[in-house]
């Protein structure tokens, strides 16, 4: 998890004072992980410390804050102080913010505490500014480490449909992803797209394939097999960081005979995974989605734990 700096500088421009309420410390059983985070504002929030009464109590406590009332670090046991099933005990660190304390916020991690930092401390900001490591979120004493949320992945999503919606419903509340949703015309959109996600029309959308970043992750929903079948043409042309296609075992074997006749190489073809998602959960477009959000969840874990060890 990690400190998700644009989410904050968002919601403080639209709310005005915010309050985030952030898991500092684990000890045993907790519904969610140190770095867990939610925002509250008077009149909503977003986000999850997990739920239940844990996050009941802290969503009034964050409401207190905003109105005056204490922040800071405050202790909980599950069991015995809320009645939930967990048998841990977590530590919350409660901060308000407003858009000009958090335009100070460095990029790289939000580090912060009373009076001199702990030697824990100074060794993580040292290592830092020395060879760029990354620090994990933690409490050391008082002093909150979280990294900051890094947007290096672009997501395009393909199609405007029912599944192309599911996706982005599932996709957008999910930190680090940066979407770009195409389709043929704007009507194919539905109303209320927040202003995070790009939008781009084209009459042939496979035609934005060569603008997409190298790196870009597809997933090719469209409504049309003859579009799907460019875009999978034109992107192992352009170059991708993943791409993904919705379609049967019988639309990927017409297809790879297709992408073949076109010169790709049966190395590069197998690079497209198709089907999408997890077939195991079934074909309603939310559980495709679920089913690719975790691949692409999964993916981000493996690169994560890569850099970690090389680092």
């Amino acid at each position: 998890m990690s400190f998700d700096l644009s989410a904050l500088q968002d919601a403080c421009a639209l709310h005005g004072r915010v309050a985030r309420v952030v898991v500092a410390q684990v000890r045993g059983s907790a519904p969610r992980e140190v770095g867990a985070a939610m925002l509250v504002w008077p009149d909503g929030q977003a986000g999850t410390i997990g739920g239940g009464t844990l996050e009941h109590s802290a969503t009034l406590a964050a409401r207190q804050a905003l109105s005056g009332g204490a922040a800071g670090i405050s202790r909980h046991a599950l069991g015995p102080d809320m009645g939930q099933c967990c048998g841990g005990s977590v530590d919350l660190l409660t901060e308000v913010w407003d858009s000009k304390s958090v335009s100070v916020l460095e990029d790289d991690a939000v580090i912060r505490g009373p009076g001199e930092p702990p030697m824990a401390v100074t060794r993580i900001m040292r290592d830092m500014r020395s060879s760029g490591t990354r620090p994990s979120p933690r409490l050391i004493g008082d002093w909150m480490v979280e990294p900051v949320t890094r947007t290096t992945r672009d997501i395009w999503i393909w199609g405007a449909g029912h599944v192309g919606r599911a996706m982005v419903d599932v996709l957008h509340p999910l930190p680090g992803f940066a979407l770009t949703w195409i389709d043929t015309s704007a009507d194919r959109f539905p109303a209320g797209v927040s202003d995070s996600i790009r939008m781009l029309t084209a009459e042939n959308p496979a035609a934005l394939a060569p603008y997409a970043p190298s790196q870009a992750e597809h997933l090719i929903l469209t409504y049309s097999h003859a579009l799907d079948l460019e875009l999978c043409h034109q992107l192992l042309i352009r170059g991708f960081g993943f791409a993904g296609l919705i379609g049967s075992a019988t639309k990927w074997a017409r297809f790879r005979k297709r992408l073949t006749a076109l010169g790709h190489t049966a190395g590069r073809i197998s690079q497209i995974t198709c089907p999408i998602g997890d077939p195991a959960l079934g074909k309603h477009p939310y559980a495709i989605a679920t089913g690719t959000a975790a691949e692409l969840l999964r993916r981000r874990a493996v690169a994560d734990n890569r850099l970690e060890h090389t680092a």
